[in-house]
């Protein structure tokens, strides 16, 4: 997937002008490219529009100008976008009780060393490979990177609705799977073009 330049990114008045209906779009963008695996985790992939608006929207909120911090945030964006062949995905641990949140999170350590998460089409898996940085010996985020590389006749398997496709995520006692619809096929496949 080509990489994001200051050309693709609106100017802020113009962006300001246009954010509500670009943001709308993205919403309904988002909703096609998400998939929750179990109740806690959830995965959000990422393309060139979706990495564009935040992009933008983090311009918007840190009042941006200055063009080395622009291409510094193209720079973060970028490092998200997936590669040839590659699918890849913010991975959300989504845990509301804030009181209990180390306690969960605690449960989830090593979720980012190994394999995992799997993306599984009839036979066949691809494991993600998660980005660094996310956490250390005692402590893990609820928010890591994550990139697959899935197989030709995986890929294949993508467009062929008879055979099921799977993401899943088997870790301690954390052990779950969603069919995946369809709609996130069909963007997977565009990803992979």
């Amino acid at each position: 997937m080509k990489q994001l330049i200051e050309t693709d990114l609106l100017p802020p008045a113009e962006y300001e002008q246009q954010r509500e209906q670009f943001r709308s779009q993205i919403i309904a963008l988002k909703q096609r490219r998400r998939i929750s695996v179990g109740p806690l985790i959830t995965l959000v992939f990422e393309n060139r529009e979706t990495l564009r608006f935040q992009t933008q929207e983090m311009i918007r909120v840190e009042h941006i100008l200055d063009p080395r911090k622009v291409q510094e945030e193209l720079d973060v964006y970028n490092a998200l976008m997936p590669g040839s062949g590659e699918l890849s995905a913010t991975l959300l641990i989504e845990i509301t009780e804030q009181d209990r949140m180390k306690e969960w999170l605690d449960q989830f350590m090593g979720l980012d060393h190994g394999e995992t998460v799997a993306i599984r089409a009839g036979t066949e898996q691809a494991f993600g490979l998660f980005e660094g940085g996310h956490s250390h010996e005692t402590k893990i985020s609820a928010v890591h990177f994550v990139r697959f590389r899935p197989t030709a006749s995986m890929t294949a398997s993508f467009a062929d609705l008879h055979v099921p496709v799977a993401l899943t995520v088997h870790h301690h006692e954390y052990h779950s799977e969603a069919p995946v619809p369809g709609s996130l096929r069909e963007e997977w496949l565009k990803d992979l073009r």
